[in-house]
C-alpha cells in the first residue's frame, strides 16, 4: 500500500480512535464473535447451536451474541416450539450480510496460510466455480497492494 506525498511522514498523523478497521475490529474483533459470525452465515440462529458449532460457554455465547446484536450484525427474533416457552433466534441483519466478504477472506486466507485443509469448498451456487474474494476499485480494476493509495479525504 502507498501513502498520498503528504501522509509519507507518518509522525505528523495517526488515525488512532478514529479508524474503520479498529472500530471493525471492536465490533467483531474477537475469535468467537468472528466465529459466531461465521455459524450465522451457515444458518445457526439458536442460541444452542452457536455455543455448540463455536465451541462456547453459555455465558460467552451470551455475551458474544448480545455484543453482536448491538452492533447491529445480528437481530433477535422471538420463536416457540410447541410445548415450550418464547426463546429468541439470531439472524443476520443487512450489516451483518455486509461483512460476508471479510468472512470468506478470513476463510480463504486461512485454507491457504493458516495449515488447515477445509472440509468444504466455498462455491458459487449459479455455476460451481469457486468464489474468490478481491480487491477491486469502483472502474473494476483488480488491485493488489502496490496499485492501493491512502488519501487525505478531501471534505
Amino acid at each position: 500500500m502507498k501513502l498520498e506525498e503528504r501522509l509519507q511522514d507518518r509522525t505528523q498523523w495517526t488515525t488512532a480512535g478514529r479508524c474503520p478497521v479498529e472500530r471493525a475490529m471492536g465490533l467483531v474483533g474477537s475469535r468467537n464473535a468472528m466465529l459466531a459470525m461465521r455459524e450465522a452465515f451457515y444458518g445457526t440462529t439458536r442460541f444452542d447451536d452457536f455455543a455448540e458449532r463455536v465451541g462456547m460457554s453459555p455465558a460467552t455465547t451470551s455475551s458474544n451474541l448480545k455484543a453482536l446484536t448491538e452492533a447491529g450484525l445480528l437481530e433477535r427474533r422471538p420463536y416457540r416450539e410447541a410445548g415450550t416457552r418464547t426463546r429468541d433466534e439470531y439472524v443476520l441483519t443487512e450489516a451483518g450480510v455486509d461483512l460476508m466478504p471479510v468472512v470468506l477472506a478470513l476463510f480463504a486466507w486461512g485454507s491457504r496460510h493458516a495449515g488447515e485443509t477445509p472440509g468444504v469448498d466455498v462455491v458459487h451456487a449459479g455455476c460451481g466455480e469457486a468464489v474468490e474474494v478481491r480487491a477491486t476499485c469502483a472502474g473494476g480494476h483488480q488491485l493488489e497492494s502496490d496499485d492501493v493509495e491512502l488519501r487525505v479525504r478531501s471534505r
